[in-house]
């Protein structure tokens, strides 16, 4: 049983930063893939990164390569999406993700999920 909880959205302006934050309430002796999705309105929900279980791989979606970071921190159970340079594009509802044992980059790949963030970015 995994519970997600997102948090650090807001509204920014083109070209800046946020760093959006989950924190994961595992009540499972184990340690989860991590990912990030997310939603604009209108679209369906697409891939942003994920970050391993273990080896702490990371993997983008090509739209934010190089802007978006994904780290963790184990010992709070706790993954953050940094994102840099911020464009009007970026503007969707931003979800976390988990799983156990398997690398995906799909929404059906993944298991649990938050609530969401949302992301607004202005000109």
């Amino acid at each position: 049983q995994v519970q997600l909880a997102e948090s650090g959205g807001g509204l920014v302006q083109a070209g800046d930063s946020l760093r959006l934050s989950c924190v994961a309430s595992l009540r499972i002796a184990s340690r989860p893939i991590m990912g990030w999705f997310r939603q604009a309105p209108g679209k369906t929900r697409e891939f942003v990164g994920r970050i391993s279980a273990f080896s702490g791989t990371t993997e983008y979606a090509e739209s934010v390569k190089g802007r978006f970071t994904i780290s963790r921190d184990n010992a709070k159970n706790t993954v953050y999406l940094q994102m840099n340079s911020l464009k009007p594009e970026d503007t969707a509802i931003y979800y976390c993700a988990a799983v156990f044992g398997r690398l995906g980059s799909t929404p059906g790949d993944y298991e649990y999920w938050g609530q969401g963030t949302q992301v607004t970015v202005s000109l």
